[in-house]
């Protein structure tokens, strides 16, 4: 019983450090297409990371199951697993900040165009004032549409 125990342990250690690996790769590409603006790559590579990420869920809760036996468990796997967890934790460090200033420089430019276009517009909008009249003279509300494609 306990060696087919350790023989599973070993066999699912073997298989996460698969997905590991495979995880820190998409997620490797995914940082580099970041990094060069590649929207395109990053999200082709997103239903990879889906993938990835459910498998690697998957197998968590048998870790998190058997906790005390891995804990117990003694082999070469689990200390390669270990560094491979390592390699995976910094790519998705990298990731999160790469995400976040994406996210954050995409905002500030739209920003940008909303209070350029908002200016230029104001000038030139009319709007209906606070009793309902048709007034050139209160303009400060105008609704702006824009294509998420610029």
């Amino acid at each position: 019983m306990v060696e087919l125990q350790a023989k599973e342990i070993a066999e699912k250690i073997e298989l996460m450090k698969q997905i590991v690996s495979g995880f820190t790769e998409v997620i490797s590409k995914e940082n580099e297409a970041l990094k060069n603006g590649e929207a395109k790559e990053v999200k082709v590579l997103y239903e990879q990371k889906v993938k990835t990420v459910a498998a690697y869920r998957s197998l968590s809760a048998f870790f998190i199951k058997n906790r005390a036996a891995v804990a117990a468990f003694e082999g070469k796997e689990k200390e390669e697993l270990k560094e491979l967890s390592v390699v995976l934790d910094k790519a998705l460090k990298t990731n999160e900040l790469l995400l976040k200033t994406r996210m954050e420089a995409g905002k500030k430019v739209m920003d940008t165009i909303i209070n350029i276009a908002k200016k230029t517009n104001k000038s030139n909008a009319t709007s209906y004032g606070a009793q309902g009249n048709y007034t050139p003279l209160d303009n400060n509300y105008n609704a702006l549409a824009f294509n998420r494609t610029l």
